[in-house]
């Protein structure tokens, strides 16, 4: 009977003992690279007892029982729940969940939110999605990526490439999206002349994106609409492209080699078909005179139609090339026949080289990044 009382009053005074409260405290660093994390949730489950980690990492909290469970949580890490069992230090290493972080979009100043916490339309894609094709302009690469963006490309070497987003908001104004990179905006409104914008000649300097390494990117939030684009002013009235650059991690040193090249040749099939049997100019096509060889029928070169005479290979006249003192036609007279070659004979195979090394790393002071790209185009 009295081992009996004896292991009973054990048992209570045990059971009373680990029901009583006690101090938890310890430290969160990221499991990659060792780093304390700060603002991490620390709860015991099943309770709003609670607390958040410090600019060091660490937090302390009291628990109502040594058997009781801690919850760590944070945007963009996978969420931990650990029984203490009676300790009274727990340290924990946290590590980054792929899946949640392809859900938080980075806002405007830099802010982090969940997609679904958003009352504005945002659109995220990845530094990788925009390198995989090596355009040398990576506004390019974002044609068919985003919803609700029309992207102009440009066609021409160094050309200027137009972001609209959600439709065109000023007939005579600028409507180009606002880019923002790493919190500074950077305006890519396009500098042409009306006339170059109407079709006419000139020479097309570009726009301010094409400056921006593709290598450089980590990720690109799109912000649609007033409310998502308002922090920014009146300059985000157009919509802003937010650009977040890669940074170096701590205790780490990389050694990233990007290299690609691009052959672009035209598609004949699809391109215009040009006809041989008239020439150049209005109605007969010719003009009377004399330019060297004796008196014949002059070519309307200046003409911008072919609705000339059909091509006679009897028929001498004086050709473009009469006139000019350097050629070996100057002066003579040659058959009224079509042209060797069209157009498409103008074009030739454009080969793209873009090559990027980029060193990345850290120490507990301080985080580096160097990059350096070639780029090279041959026509």
């Amino acid at each position: 009977m009295k081992k009996i009382l004896l292991f009973c009053l054990v048992t209570i005074l045990s059971a009373s003992a680990f029901a009583q409260e006690m101090n938890v405290s310890g430290r969160v660093t990221d499991a990659t690279d060792g780093v304390p994390l700060p603002g991490v949730n620390v709860v015991v489950k099943g309770t709003t007892n609670g607390t958040v980690s410090d600019t060091d990492g660490r937090y302390s909290l009291t628990v109502p029982s040594a058997s009781s469970t801690l919850v760590f949580s944070f945007i963009g890490l996978v969420t931990q729940e650990i029984d203490i069992a009676g300790r009274q230090v727990v340290d924990v290493p946290m590590a980054s969940d792929i899946t949640q972080l392809s859900e938080v979009v980075v806002t405007a100043l830099g802010i982090e939110r969940k997609r679904n916490e958003l009352p504005y339309a945002a659109q995220q894609v990845t530094g990788e999605q925009i390198t995989t094709t090596r355009n040398a302009n990576f506004v390019n690469a974002l044609s068919g990526k985003v919803a609700g963006i029309d992207i102009k490309t440009n066609n021409n070497l160094g050309g200027s490439t137009n972001v609209v987003i959600r439709g065109y908001k000023s007939i005579t104004g600028n409507n180009q999206a606002l880019f923002v990179i790493d919190g500074v905006p950077v305006s890519n409104a396009n500098n042409n002349s009306v006339q170059q914008r109407n079709g006419g000649t000139g020479v097309d300097y570009g726009n301010a994106a094409a400056d921006i390494n593709p290598d450089n990117i980590a990720s690109i939030n799109v912000l649609k609409g007033a409310a998502a684009s308002a922090l920014y002013g009146s300059r985000a009235a157009n919509g802003v492209i937010m650009i977040t650059t890669k940074k170096g991690k701590k205790d780490s040193f990389n050694v990233i080699v990007n290299s690609g090249v691009t052959i672009g040749e035209i598609d004949r099939s699809t391109y215009a078909e040009y006809q041989d049997e008239y020439g150049s100019g209005y109605s007969s096509g010719f003009y009377e005179g004399d330019l060297g060889s004796g008196v014949g029928p002059v070519v309307q070169f200046d003409a911008d139609a072919s609705f000339g005479s059909r091509f006679d290979p009897n028929l001498m006249v004086y050709h473009w090339d009469a006139l000019d003192p350097f050629s070996p036609n100057y002066g003579k007279m040659r058959p009224w026949v079509a042209a060797e070659n069209d157009p498409r004979e103008f074009f030739e195979t454009a080969v793209t080289s873009n090559q990027n090394v980029t060193l990345m790393g850290g120490s507990d002071k301080t985080v580096f990044k160097l990059s350096d790209c070639n780029l090279s185009v041959s026509l």
